[in-house]
């Protein structure tokens, strides 16, 4: 009995439900996540996924949102870093060939938000938010226009690279990166 009570009193299922849409999604795509696929994942009964969210729309949107403020947080982390242009010449690198924006499972969820956000001006406000916040991350060190032409670069060549069958190295990154900012590698 004293199980069936913790599993009523379970103040993390909210974040089991977002982070199982995520993998979900991951996994199939927006158009066949399911309530049922999303229960079965975070091992709650699908009733729990009714229960903290009004929609299947309202779930996708609670996750992409995560997903945003995320990915968001570990941009402005590594920007944080940078004390010069140079620094954070290096900090764009690194977010584009390292950990931040290279990794698959990311830009999966990505393209997903992307192609969501599109049709929901829900996340789309939420997609302009972390737009919002990457560019001023930049603009730090860059000019507005540099610094929209550095975060469309950010995105762009992490999904060429995640479909690419000979994908930009670091050095070549490096090139771009240097040649967007004007400054010589």
């Amino acid at each position: 009995m004293a199980d069936r009570s913790a599993r009523r009193n379970d103040p993390e299922r909210r974040q089991r439900i977002i982070a199982a849409a995520l993998e979900v999604i991951a996994e199939h795509g927006v158009p066949a996540t399911t309530h049922r696929r999303i229960a079965a994942a975070a091992g709650v009964p699908l009733g729990s996924v009714t229960y903290y969210f009004t929609s299947l729309e309202a779930l996708l949107t609670d996750a992409f949102t995560q997903l945003a403020e995320e990915s968001s947080h570990a941009f402005a982390t590594r920007m944080a870093q940078a004390r010069s242009r140079g620094d954070a010449r290096e900090a764009i690198i690194d977010i584009i060939a390292g950990s931040v924006w290279a990794e698959p499972r990311t830009l999966l969820l990505s393209y997903e938000l992307y192609a969501f956000a599109a049709r929901h001006p829900s996340v789309s406000t939420v997609m302009q938010g972390w737009m919002n916040n990457s560019r001023a991350a930049l603009e730090r060190f860059f000019d507005p226009l540099t610094a929209r032409a550095l975060d469309a670069l950010v995105e762009g060549i992490g999904i060429h690279n995640s479909i690419d069958p000979a994908p930009l190295d670091r050095n070549a990154i490096s090139d771009i990166v240097h040649r967007i900012t004007g400054d010589a590698a």
